[in-house]
Parts: structure tokens; sequence; C-alpha cells
């Protein structure tokens, strides 16, 4: 127990060592967390509890209880476009105000984090590109938000699609995050699948063999993100398909 306690202790003491080596800290010694490289400012967080949830076609009692059952504080949503005519409790007023009711606080990251994008530079022929989104300013600052936060609230990143690995907050944004947060996945039922699980249902869905000893599980799980992410990413065609 002792040199457990030692350990950690140790471990602090590097991981400050280590920022006051990259200048973050601010007066009176608080991490600014503005300061910090992203990679590193991740690292240097203490691992924390990240949810995710699709609202589906949830009935508002229903998506409520399911955030009450987790103990959820805050809604982080993703959807770069939050409305929807067929589910009207789910458009972005309508939902701010109902979280705010039985107070839950509701913050908007569709700009940073969602998969539709206004930066040209995202898309090859008409289709987002995860890999481009994932490097541009704006999703770094999301990111960084969704981090702070993590310090202080329980927080489920909201999105439409029921199953998460049909949805980019787990393709795009919780792939990012999975090194420096414990992601679990609100399923319909409830219950819980943790963002390890989903990674390897996501793997027998693109049909890769995680037992392929000559090649590392995390380039065979970087080809299961890339395949997933280029079936579901947006393209801008959809909205003409769709025109009347």
């Amino acid at each position: 127990m002792a040199e457990g306690r030692q350990g950690r202790r140790q471990h602090r003491r590097n991981d400050r060592q280590r920022a006051h080596q990259l200048g973050v800290f601010g007066e009176g010694g608080g991490l600014n967390l503005d300061l910090l490289p992203l990679p590193i400012g991740l690292l240097l967080i203490a691992m924390r509890q990240l949810f995710t949830i699709g609202h589906s076609t949830h009935p508002w009692g229903n998506f409520l209880q399911l955030l009450l059952r987790h103990e959820i504080q805050v809604v982080a949503d993703v959807r770069s476009s939050p409305f929807s005519s067929r589910l009207p409790h789910f458009n972005r007023a309508s939902l701010e105000r109902c979280l705010r009711d039985v107070h839950l606080r509701y913050v908007f990251l569709g700009e940073e984090l969602g998969a539709r994008r206004s930066e040209r530079e995202c898309y090859v022929d008409g289709v987002a590109q995860y890999e481009r989104i994932a490097k541009t300013p704006a999703f770094a600052s999301g990111l960084k938000r969704l981090q702070k936060g993590l310090q202080r609230f329980r927080i489920a990143v909201l999105c439409a699609e029921k199953d998460p690995i049909e949805c980019h907050r787990t393709i795009l944004v919780c792939r990012q995050l999975r090194s420096a947060a414990e992601i679990q996945h609100i399923l319909w039922d409830g219950s819980l699948e943790p963002h390890t699980d989903a990674e390897t249902r996501l793997m027998h869905e693109e049909r890769i063999s995680a037992g392929d000893f000559f090649i590392a599980r995390e380039t065979l799980l970087a080809r299961a993100y890339e395949r997933r992410g280029q079936k579901i990413a947006y393209h801008e065609c959809s909205d003409l398909e769709t025109t009347p």
C-alpha cells in the first residue's frame, strides 16, 4: 500500500515537472490548459469517465430516465444540425429547455465536433473525411472543451444514432479520446457498452480479424475505424437527393 502511494506521488511529481518544462502553469501555479499542446494536455489530466448516448426515437421520458440512471450532469450535443422534425423534443431549443427544467446542463458542440463541416478542406469529392476533420483547429478546440468539462461533470456526448458504432460520436470523437477517458456508451435499453467492447464489435462487423499475429491490433483497429468512417461520413450530395 505504501509503495503504491509513493508511486502515485512520484507520477504526480513527474507530471508537474513535465508541465513546468512546457511552461503551462499560470499565475499562482495553476495549470493553464489553454497553453497545453492537446496530446500532452490529455495525458496530464487524470482519466475520467465519458458517456455517449444516441437519442434515436426515444420518447422524452425514456431518454431522461437514461440520463438520470447514469447520473449524467451535462449533455454535450455533437450533432451538426441539432433538429428533428419527427422528434421535436430533441430540437436544440426544446432539449436545452427540458434539460434545464430538471437541473441538467446542455452545451452545443456541433460546430466543433460535428461530422458535417463548414471547412472546405475537410471534403474530398463532396465526402467528409474524418481524418481531416480531426486535424482542424475547431475540432481540437472542441476536444479541449470536452476534456475540461470532464474534470467537473459527468458528461454524455449526444448524437442521433441508436448504435454507437454507426455514429461519428464514436468513430470520430471517441476515437480521439479513447486514451484520455474511460468511455462508456449508453445503449437503447440503458445498459453500458465499454468503448473497448464497441471497438471489438466494430472490428467484427468490418471483418477485420484481431488474430493476425503479424499486424499490431492498433493497426487493425485503425483500419476498422477508417472503413466505418468512410461508410457513415456525410455526403454533400445527400442534401440534393432529399430536396424535392
